[in-house]
């Protein structure tokens, strides 16, 4: 049987080869980036060890966890086309390197731990880029942007995204409870029941089902469809879901104040009707995908 280069490899225990720009099949020495991935679990280690604590301890982003392990299959599920891009190492890879060193520098130092976590992302971009090529970063683009679902915003920009939210579903909803025999008087994020106050909070805004739902449509989306608009809808539909299903939340707390037990309504109810309405922004998620397939259906692949 004729000896392939993959073959030689193998019995000489020697790396296997791939592609250069030119075609040409090349070996690629596996030690160095060995080393260099302990060098980054050093640098790292503390702000990784964090921001896993954030993910346990922060129900926004508690589908952290699930992050690092899609982009692992992403990976994994590329493999063919990695193993056939060409290599192609690249010096301007150093200055992404550099300017990832300097933002995570400015993230410990400035105590922000959004930037410092950003710098592994770019950082990780920049190395890939100087010892594979630009190629190798365009192949991978996609689970190296999905790596940023898994940080934390820093609460700037949090406290931008939920406060509009609280606003519009507070808004919405004290204009559904009359319509259903519950008068109110909406002023900001609080809608004054006839019984009590009721303030929509940063949980109740959208937000928390907003970041996890976001992220299971964009994996719900690889999974299920082929081309990027298609996905691209799915996650953006989660958008619109998420704040909906919260406001049907806030009305049915307002139903259990008036007509119930507003302790039981604040306590119990709010706390079990959180994860009812995840669970049915899930299902209408799916039905959202069902009629994208009966408006558009996917047109079967040409032989």
């Amino acid at each position: 049987m004729p000896y392939t280069p993959d073959l030689v490899a193998k019995e000489a225990d020697l790396p296997l080869p791939h592609l250069n720009d030119s075609g040409v099949q090349v070996r690629i020495d596996w030690l160095p980036f060995a080393i260099i991935a302990g060098l980054l679990c050093i640098l790292y280690y503390r702000v990784a060890v964090k921001l896993v604590y954030d993910w346990y301890t922060l129900p926004d982003y508690s589908h952290g966890f699930l992050v690092p392990l899609f982009a692992a299959f992403l990976i994994w599920d590329k493999r063919k086309v990695l193993s056939t891009t060409p290599v192609k190492q690249a010096w301007a890879g150093l200055a992404l390197v550099v300017f990832a060193i300097a933002v995570l520098v400015l993230g410990v130092y400035g105590v922000e731990l959004f930037t410092a976590r950003m710098s592994f992302i770019f950082l990780l971009t920049g190395l890939i880029w100087t010892f594979f090529g630009w190629a190798m970063v365009r192949a991978l683009q996609f689970p190296l942007l999905v790596l940023v679902l898994a940080i934390p915003f820093p609460a700037i920009v949090f406290n931008q995204i939920t406060f509009p939210l609280q606003l519009l579903a507070s808004r919405i909803a004290s204009d559904i409870l009359p319509l259903l025999g519950v008068p109110t008087l909406h002023e900001g994020n609080v809608i004054e029941l006839p019984i009590m106050k009721l303030e929509v909070a940063e949980a109740c805004s959208g937000i928390r089902s907003l970041m996890s739902l976001f992220t299971l449509a964009v994996f719900y989306g690889y999974f299920l469809e082929r081309t990027t608009k298609r996905r691209v809808i799915l996650a953006l539909a989660s958008i619109p879901i998420a704040v909906t299903a919260n406001v049907v939340r806030i009305v049915g707390t307002g139903l259990c104040v008036q007509y119930w037990d507003p302790d039981k309504a604040l306590g119990f109810f709010h706390e079990f009707s959180g994860w009812v309405m995840f669970v049915i922004s899930l299902a209408c998620l799916y039905l959202v995908h069902r009629v994208m397939r009966l408006v558009s259906p996917v047109k079967a692949a040409t032989p």
